[in-house]
């Protein structure tokens, strides 16, 4: 089996600080891996040593081929990157920052209005093209902050909670979108605190207190666990490795306070 991602006893410290603590896992090409933890959990730090953006105090790691100590910045240009942040250009249209994106990327002229036109299609964008960004809602920002994400085709998407406050038909559009791209060969790293999302993943893994908990299928984790929820599964991790008590599902608590 080829791997986009294979990452060995990675730890990165900050001082007397472990933010991730000894962790592996490897990633299959072409599949969706659901990278789940509370916030401060660990994920955005692997995330930034995965990115080439920091380097781990300890481990090792190959990303697409390339060597996460050694080969940092060529990492760094063949993966496409998108945060919940809308970090575009406002005031620009949609087809104006796909257009800039694709110049930052290097993309020939003469590749660049095809590669425009496949993401406005892709990413459902037709018909507000000339559409400041400024004055897109939430969900239509997301769909162009993937596009420009896509542009330089890369083979390794990373989404950083991307639908964190996007409403659920947008979030629906949205996951659409990411498993056209799982077809078609794209192995993509996501981030999210919905588990809906979660659980249409190929795999996940959940991280707490900069430790690797759980890895498999959701299957395979249900059937470890011996439950249906992967929400109830998440937070009965969170106790496990913690001194907090969560209390029971919205239903519970309301039945219990009425």
């Amino acid at each position: 089996m080829e791997y986009a991602i294979e990452i060995k006893n990675i730890t990165k410290s900050f001082g007397e600080f472990t933010a991730v603590d000894n962790i592996s896992f490897s990633i299959p090409k072409g599949k969706i891996f659901g990278f789940l933890g509370p916030n401060g959990s660990g994920k955005s730090t692997t995330i930034r040593m995965l990115c080439g953006v920091l380097t781990p105090t300890s481990g090792s790691g190959i990303v697409l081929g390339l060597d996460i100590l050694k080969e940092a910045e060529q990492i760094k240009q063949s993966i496409g990157y998108m945060s919940q942040k809308f970090g575009l250009y406002e005031d620009l249209t949609i087809k104006e920052n796909l257009d800039f994106f694709a110049s930052i990327y290097g993309i020939p002229r003469r590749e660049k209005k095809i590669r425009i036109q496949d993401t406005i299609e892709l990413c459902g964008l037709q018909e507000k093209e000339s559409v400041l960004a400024g004055v897109l809602s939430g969900g239509w920002k997301q769909r162009l902050a993937l596009g420009c994400s896509l542009l330089h085709q890369p083979k390794l998407l990373i989404l950083d909670e991307p639908t964190a406050g996007v409403d659920p038909v947008s979030r629906r559009v949205f996951w659409g979108v990411i498993h056209q791209l799982a077809k078609s060969g794209i192995t993509i790293l996501v981030t999210t605190h919905y588990m809906d999302e979660a659980e249409s993943c190929d795999l996940l893994g959940f991280i707490y207190r900069g430790k690797l908990m759980q890895l498999g299928t959701v299957e395979e984790i249900r059937q470890q666990e011996g439950r249906q929820s992967i929400e109830d599964i998440f937070i009965s991790y969170v106790e496990r490795m913690s001194d907090i008590k969560v209390s029971g599902s919205f239903m519970e608590i309301k039945n219990h306070l009425d």
